[in-house]
């Protein structure tokens, strides 16, 4: 029996996932929380509606920037230093946050989001962190085990923002500091983490594939393609959605039941999600997500009822889930140890460069597109459509190409 194989590292593994989960769980309480008001904080600071969004959009800028350096700490002192440095940069972001809304400074404010990308790039890393220690029989279920663990925190999110939204005299400033609280308890989670730091490259260890040998991987760009299209689409209607319930007629609480419901969707399906790969194939299991995407865009274009927004928003965070763990599970199977930073920076990168384009087309689309909240809700759910047919496209292409057994993919 192989050393991955053996019961202690079955325990290791599972240990390290539950620890992650619980992270998933508590840590990741805070994005639901900003998203559901970081859109209309932003409304009230923005000197132009048009850029409500932003601060959504400098979250992910963050993230996205935050990508490779991440991947190269954790690549050269473990996954337990870069989770610290996430959690850090969660704490420092609403400190920032909370200064800009006290001082009314929009400027400051979008400061603030830009560092809370920190925390949101670390959380990224928690589903492939469930995977170094997983021997490969269950490295789908891991991933979709700390997914999962986003299911606690769509109820704890939601919740928290109406208890904090107006719990002070300036509005969303109880959020705020409420967020920082939880990153500086949350990260105590990770002393727990037995997860080995990579060992340093000797000069004759493999040095594994450039990247762009490995952009250029058939499995590795369409995992990549359909995880950019997945989130970058969810992100695309969920930083529209608070804005389109109030701007429809409907109160701060609705649009955050209507998040809470769409985040609840996004993780619930994680118990069942891995499963359903090793049982149907993860190309299946893409296509399906990418089928329930374009329904939640049909739903949304049928009408603006309270519950349209529900069922256009539960479908969404189903959609993402088997896609963004499909993706995901698929790139965590095409590439050499070795390139394990080089391939998931890159993958991160890429991905939240498309959602932080995504979030700042998310306001122009909703405020600036009509008349009406209506018309820009609209507008918003047309934009789908090309970037479905992009990975749906990619997809088909993977699946009607000739199978190379030898390929390390």
């Amino acid at each position: 029996m192989s050393v991955t194989d053996s019961p202690a590292a079955h325990g290791t593994a599972r240990r390290n996932v539950v620890i992650l989960v619980c992270a998933q769980a508590f840590l990741g309480a805070q994005m639901p929380m900003i998203f559901t008001i970081g859109g209309l904080a932003g409304q009230t600071l923005a000197s132009n509606v048009c850029f409500a969004t932003l601060p959504i959009s400098l979250i992910v800028l963050g993230s996205m920037l935050s990508a490779q350096p991440m991947a190269a700490i954790m690549q050269r002192f473990g996954r337990r230093a870069g989770f610290f440095i996430g959690a850090a940069g969660g704490s420092l972001g609403a400190a920032i946050g909370a200064w800009g809304l006290m001082q009314a400074s929009f400027p400051l404010f979008l400061l603030g989001s830009f560092f809370t990308g920190m925390y949101m790039s670390a959380q990224g890393f928690y589903r492939f962190a469930a995977t170094d220690t997983a021997p490969a029989a269950f490295r789908p279920k891991a991933i979709s085990y700390v997914m999962a663990g986003g299911l606690v925190s769509a109820v704890i999110g939601p919740q928290l923002v109406k208890v904090t939204a107006d719990a002070m005299v300036v509005p969303f400033l109880g959020t705020y500091l409420a967020v920082i609280g939880i990153n500086a308890v949350g990260s105590l989670l990770f002393l727990g983490l037995r997860i080995p730091t990579p060992p340093k490259p000797s000069a004759d260890s493999p040095k594994g594939r450039t990247r762009w040998q490995l952009l250029t991987t058939p499995r590795i760009a369409v995992a990549i393609i359909c995880a950019m299209v997945s989130y970058a689409l969810m992100n695309l209607m969920m930083t529209s959605t608070p804005l389109a319930v109030v701007g429809c007629g409907f109160d701060k609480n609705n649009a955050a039941d209507v998040v809470s419901a769409h985040v609840l969707a996004m993780f619930a399906p994680s118990f069942f999600t891995g499963h359903l790969i090793a049982r149907f194939g993860v190309e299946r299991i893409m296509a399906l997500g990418l089928a329930i995407l374009a329904a939640s865009g049909a739903v949304g274009l049928a009408g603006v009822a309270l519950e349209n927004f529900f069922v256009a928003l539960i479908l969404l965070g189903i959609g993402w889930n088997f896609g963004f763990i499909g993706a995901t599970a698929m790139l965590a199977e095409a590439h050499a140890p070795e390139e394990r930073g080089r391939v998931q920076g890159m993958n991160d990168m890429i991905v939240f460069g498309c959602v932080t384009v995504a979030s700042l087309a998310s306001g122009g689309l909703m405020n600036c597109s009509g008349g009406s909240a209506q018309e820009g809700w609209t507008a918003v759910n047309l934009a789908m459509a090309p970037f479905l047919a992009l990975a749906g496209g990619a997809l088909i292409w993977l699946w009607l190409r000739p199978k190379d057994p030898v390929a390390a993919e």
